[in-house]
């Protein structure tokens, strides 16, 4: 049973999509966008964001909601919590289908984001949820005044140590290189902490407890040598894999990473097809290049619709 007609559908209501959302709308489009979660992303689950134009600071959450509230107000349609299943995307009607019925439209952005990449050792899916975390936001206050193992080393790692500083006791940071590849201000505000530890060449091995974490096992590379840490909770932020095996399995093209191959223009190797955001192969995954890929995505969308305007 067919749910309706679209002159355009957005796979995935991140920052990416919501953008997209609002240019499809604004250019005349009748928009949907199907987001199998909330709208707003992994943006929605940022602790604070500090280098987004226009914001001197302003929670992950906050910014998303304000990015949904005018998208629904441009009156792009936003279903949220409708996961989609399968793409037909060859041909100019492509088909997606949900949980909920199936969809018609001659374009789709696909704005599927990534998801969390695990460290892959003992005890990290045993204890998901029972300690191991993948977002600061979501669980930090379960672990005021505890001590608390964040692993990674990067602007998400960081971002996420100095949100738990706020409310642990002790944070540590287990980064497996000798120094961090985060932005240079995020490496200093979190040296300034005086309950945040840095350490170096270390790598988690295990993670241990009965019901719930209570200690790590890590190796320190330089040394060689193996110790335990007692810690609370570990929040893993070692990176992410874009989520494309949808769009993999409909024919879009990926590279090696998996991340869908894209001209300039958002375009991917299906006419109609666009993607934007964390799901493409563009070298930089912040919110703001998010935004601006998917405002390219819409627009060249709205000109492929509108064939007068069309580029080839």
């Amino acid at each position: 049973m067919a749910a309706g007609q679209w002159d355009l559908i957005i796979v995935g209501a991140g920052a990416a999509g919501l953008a997209a959302g609002i240019y499809g709308a604004r250019s005349g489009l009748k928009t949907l966008l199907l987001e199998e979660k909330i709208s707003g992303g992994t943006a929605y689950e940022a602790p604070l964001i500090e280098n987004y134009p226009g914001f001197l600071s302003i929670r992950g959450s906050e910014l998303a909601d304000k990015m949904g509230e005018q998208c629904r107000k441009s009156g792009a349609i936003i279903h949220e919590l409708e996961a989609v299943e399968s793409l037909q995307l060859n041909g100019p009607r492509k088909t997606v289908t949900t949980n909920a019925g199936s969809y018609e439209t001659p374009a789709v952005i696909l704005a599927t984001g990534s998801y969390y990449r695990e460290i892959s050792v003992p005890g990290e899916r045993e204890f998901r949820g029972r300690g191991v975390s993948y977002c600061g936001v979501c669980d930090g206050p379960l672990f005021k005044g505890k001590h608390v193992l964040v692993v990674g080393g990067g602007n998400s790692a960081l971002t996420t140590a100095l949100y738990l500083s706020g409310l642990a006791a002790e944070v540590s940071i287990v980064h497996r290189k000798d120094k961090f590849r985060a932005e240079e201000a995020l490496v200093k505000d979190v040296i300034s902490r005086k309950n945040v530890k840095a350490l170096y060449a270390t790598e988690v091995k295990e993670i241990m407890g009965e019901k719930f974490v209570s200690k790590v096992k890590v190796l320190e590379t330089n040394k060689g040598q193996h110790k335990e840490i007692n810690v609370s909770a570990v929040f893993v932020q070692a990176g992410e894999i874009p989520n494309s095996q949808l769009a993999v399995d409909s024919g879009v093209e990926t590279d090696d990473c998996k991340c869908i191959k894209t001209d300039v223009y958002q375009r991917t190797n299906l006419p109609g097809v666009y993607a934007a955001g964390d799901v493409t192969n563009h070298p930089v995954k912040q919110v703001g290049t998010a935004v601006g890929q998917g405002i390219t995505a819409a627009l060249e969308a709205y000109a492929y619709i509108k064939q007068p305007y069309y580029r080839k």
